[in-house]
């Protein structure tokens, strides 16, 4: 009984704390917060009796909201500024839909009053519908107007959104398309990017095209285009040159170390006997038997084949609307190839473990110094595809 009593006691606690959360949202003027709460809760059991308070909380924040709401919509209205048309559109279409949300829980009984929760509902469709008119008419021709007297990507920018916005609201609204596809093609930074090798050493063909393929990038820049073929008569805003500076590769090298191994093993076995010679036996008469021991000698000879690639260079991003260079970032990489193996002379059986293992392996070619120079290059590619993600080109 007290284990019920327990249960009943605490879950009246958090249904009187969520209440109380819910009050003091209203209390505070945060009066969508306190709706949204009491609409969650009733939307579970609108006629559980511990939700009751939750209904008294939801009728009096929406009649407080929408008296707000309503007060600031006369008074941007009354100002006259066209500006202020998104925010009564918004306005009105928050107080359509917090009504929206509470129509499907009607009827909301007060069971304590004797009557039904009252809400003042309104329609604002032509409101909504009249508005949005002249936010359209608005954008439009602001936008419009930017997109004309534009004179730096920024601008043309800034019309795209806006058209981009008036599309989604109003879609079909006089030539918005077609201007927003010119505000994106004027806004557009457009980057050739060149590869110069200043090394006595070839840049593999293959390691060139991903380095210029920036489509394999995965580099999400909306306004940004990189052209790696830069076509005639384009004006370019940028410059990104990738510049080799050196390209350095080790000698194929073998070295060779020796190790002297050493152990004792077990070879058979010999009779236990006292120091007198006799045969010392066990409490059954059998004769005790210790292992008998031998050291075992081992030369091991482990081999490891080393080569390896550094290459550095230099990415340059230059402003080819001055000619200065806005940024300058030094790239270094390596590759080191290694490979191990090992052959004996001896007795195996002194070698640890991981020793024994290297006997299995074998010589194996050196890679080709194009091969060297391209897997330098991997590392090489996941910097530059950073950096380039990183720069802010406007």
């Amino acid at each position: 009984m007290k284990k019920i009593v327990l249960i009943v006691s605490i879950v009246l606690f958090i249904s009187c704390g969520g209440v109380k959360k819910t009050q003091e949202a209203l209390n505070s003027g945060n009066y969508m917060t306190a709706m949204n709460k009491a609409i969650k809760n009733l939307a579970d059991n609108k006629t559980k009796k511990g939700n009751q308070a939750y209904i008294l909380v939801l009728e009096d924040a929406f009649a407080k909201n929408a008296q707000r709401e309503e007060q600031q919509i006369a008074f941007l209205e009354k100002d006259g500024n066209p500006a202020n048309l998104e925010t009564i559109f918004n306005k009105y279409n928050q107080l359509k839909q917090i009504q929206e949300r509470i129509r499907p829980l009607l009827p909301l009984t007060i069971y304590d009053e004797g009557r039904e929760a009252n809400f003042r509902f309104v329609n604002y469709n032509n409101a909504i519908l009249d508005t949005k008119d002249d936010l359209s008419a608005y954008l439009y021709d602001s936008a419009s107007n930017v997109l004309e007297t534009a004179r730096y990507k920024m601008d043309y920018r800034n019309a795209y959104n806006d058209f981009k916005y008036l599309q989604e609201l109003n879609p079909g609204y006089g030539q918005t398309a077609e201007k927003m596809d010119e505000a994106y093609q004027k806004g557009l930074d457009y980057v050739k990017v060149k590869i110069e090798n200043d090394t006595e050493q070839v840049i593999p063909e293959r390691l060139e095209e991903e380095l210029l393929d920036f489509n394999t990038f995965g580099i999400d820049n909306f306004w940004t285009k990189f052209h790696s073929r830069p076509i005639s008569k384009m004006k370019y805003d940028y410059a990104l040159n990738l510049d080799f500076r050196e390209i350095n590769i080790s000698p194929e090298r073998v070295n060779e170390t020796q190790i002297i191994k050493e152990k004792q093993i077990k070879d058979g076995y010999e009779y236990l006997l006292d120091e007198n010679g006799n045969a010392v036996r066990d409490s059954l008469g059998n004769r005790i038997e210790i292992d008998r021991m031998r050291t075992v000698r081992c030369n091991f000879y482990q081999f490891t084949q080393f080569k390896s690639a550094q290459i550095g260079a230099k990415v340059s991003i230059t402003d080819l609307s001055n000619g200065q260079e806005i940024n300058s970032y030094p790239l270094s990489s390596e590759f080191i190839f290694e490979h191990i193996y090992a052959n004996y002379q001896g007795d195996r059986r002194a070698l640890d473990n991981e020793l024994v293992a290297l006997l299995d392996l074998a010589a194996v070619p050196f890679p080709s110094n194009e091969q060297m120079v391209y897997d330098a290059g991997e590392d090489l590619k996941a910097r530059l595809k950073t950096i380039v993600r990183q720069q802010q080109f406007q």
